[in-house]
């Protein structure tokens, strides 16, 4: 039996990446990446010369079994993403769970993940949080709002740039414009940008600028 590594990537300074990880790009017969082209640059600058294989959401249920094929016949592989920790909003949990079934070892390493200094740096109470990822963008984003409404943790989203303000509207309508928020962008990056305040002012504020790159949400939990 091979292994299965769930490689951490940076989420946008390449200097963020652990010396495992590169030992371990580095040994495993496969690399799978989300995205070949933007995972080629990251392993071309640390000189890992390891093939490379795309495994993504639209095609890892036509590739799963031949990859659990290879692991059984004794390949070691890794799983990285364009950023971040793989399966945490991205593919992977297909895999893992494929793994376990066909009781070959997954070993995740730690690493970058965006959300962890988002919410840290957040001045929001991070000691119980709630992690939600990407809202629905139509079928059962309301259902998903309105429960959240009465949720005390502290709340953690994924959002793209064209659809922030629209998520802050949403947020406003459901837990009101006076809720603690912090939207951090470009984590890691040169022109990395947090904005704290209520919804309304940090709603603000982004209306007035041309919004780009990734984002993290994190929204205070409710005290009512």
């Amino acid at each position: 039996m091979g292994i299965l590594h769930l490689v951490p990537t940076p989420i946008g300074n390449l200097k963020d990446i652990t010396l495992r990880a590169i030992e371990v790009l580095n040994q495993v017969d496969l690399i799978l990446a989300e995205d070949t082209r933007t995972s080629g640059k990251l392993l071309k600058h640390y000189e890992i010369e390891t093939p490379l294989r795309s495994y993504h959401m639209h095609n890892e249920h036509k590739v799963l079994q031949s990859i659990i094929d290879r692991l059984i016949g004794g390949d070691s592989i890794a799983l990285i993403s364009d950023a971040g920790t793989p399966a945490i909003s991205d593919p992977g949990f297909l895999l893992v769970r494929s793994c376990i079934e066909n009781e070959i070892d997954v070993e995740c390493l730690p690493g970058a993940t965006a959300f962890v200094p988002a919410l840290v740096n957040s001045g929001i109470p991070c000691d119980r949080f709630v992690f939600e990822g990407f809202l629905p963008v139509k079928k059962g984003r309301q259902t998903r709002l309105k429960k959240l409404q009465e949720e005390e943790r502290t709340m953690v989203f994924y959002e793209s740039p064209h659809k922030l303000l629209k998520t802050l509207t949403d947020m406003m309508e459901y837990f009101g414009e006076d809720r603690q928020v912090s939207v951090s962008r470009e984590l890691t990056k040169m022109f990395e940008e947090n904005i704290r305040g209520n919804l309304k002012e940090v709603h603000e504020s982004f209306s007035a600028k041309k919004i780009k790159g990734e984002l993290v949400i994190v929204i205070a939990g409710s005290t009512s």
